[in-house]
């Protein structure tokens, strides 16, 4: 996979975040969701890919737009025959529907992509998670009790658990985390949303942000996983099957030791990973979408591993009218 994609996947969160962020606030998650996906789409067709999409808005029969197995980029649109290279793509158009329905922090437009193969297809179950940083990732176990995790992860650190901040979703599934956590005299971040974005921020020094914990959803563990693997970060985590028909699912997308632990190198494995995400609403790394008289301006994450680089980028599209005045 040739790694000046990475400026077109640029161009495709950029589009999706721009697209969401125009309906801000105004309550409506289905509107801010639908048409972030229709922007995504859109933009996508026009990557120069054979790209599948292998986490997306669900299955066939489920979802119109960006399903699972769905087919984007030039390469169902070219008539000539060109070869372009395969691609498998995970997306999540707008990550924190509720975030930008309420103008709340960290919405973000985001996706992942890699040489075919390179990601887990993971259903759209939830999943348990651990997620830490480069300093951490070989001294924590999913299973290991949470005290010892945040001990481990204290001394890695040379800080002290009382320093540590644990980002966990506000669920009432995480009741006992959250008293665990407290017992420990770690201080604790509830977030309604939005549990990629804080992984990612656990992976970035000086973020303020040690370790991310609890269940969340599986597809966007596998994004996590590869913003881990351009962050030299690590997320720990466990499919949460419960039930005949989550097993059924499992199977279909080929996985059959539901009971398996992943790293990021097994969400994923790919060795051409490229990471793009868009800030909708302001958050803790990139600042949400501005519009303003003479055009829009983005800040954007990108990331990849091949050559290993990550960058932070400031854009602005502009209008197309007579006497454009840029602000900065």
């Amino acid at each position: 996979m040739d790694s000046d994609l990475s400026l077109d996947f640029l161009r495709v969160v950029e589009q999706a975040a721009i697209a969401c962020a125009q309906t801000m606030g105004q309550g409506d998650r289905h509107k801010s969701d639908q048409v972030a996906v229709e922007a995504m789409r859109r933009e996508m067709d026009s990557v120069p890919i054979d790209g599948t999409i292998v986490i997306g808005e669900g299955e066939r029969d489920e979802a119109p737009m960006l399903f699972i197995g769905e087919k984007v980029g030039m390469a169902h649109r070219a008539p000539n025959g060109r070869v372009f290279p395969q691609v498998d793509i995970a997306v999540d158009p707008l990550e924190g529907t509720n975030l930008c329905a309420t103008g709340a922090p960290n919405a973000i437009a985001v996706l992942a992509a890699s040489e075919h193969g390179g990601l887990l297809h993971a259903p759209d179950l939830y999943m348990e998670k651990l997620v830490v940083g480069p300093s951490s990732k070989d001294v924590v176990d999913l299973d290991a009790p949470v005290r010892f995790n945040l001990r481990a992860i204290a001394q890695a650190l040379g800080r002290r658990v009382e320093d540590l901040v644990v980002i966990v979703l506000d669920r009432p599934r995480h009741a006992q985390l959250v008293d665990e956590i407290r017992s420990t005299g770690a201080r604790i971040r509830l977030i309604g949303d939005g549990d990629l974005s804080a992984g990612i921020a656990a992976a970035v020094v000086g973020s303020g942000v040690h370790a991310v914990m609890g269940i969340g959803g599986a597809p966007e563990g596998v994004l996590t996983a590869a913003a881990m693997r351009c962050l030299n970060g690590e997320i720990l985590a466990r499919l949460v099957v419960s039930t005949p028909e989550h097993e059924e699912r499992c199977r279909a997308m080929g996985i059959t030791d539901v009971k398996r632990v992943y790293r990021a190198k097994d969400l994923a494995s790919g060795e051409r990973l490229i990471f793009a995400a868009t800030g909708v609403t302001d958050g803790a790394l990139m600042r949400g979408v501005r519009f303003f008289g003479d055009g829009t301006r983005t800040t954007s994450l990108i990331m990849q591993t091949h050559p290993h680089q990550i960058r932070f980028i400031d854009s602005i599209q502009v209008n197309t009218q007579k006497d454009v005045r840029i602000r900065f």
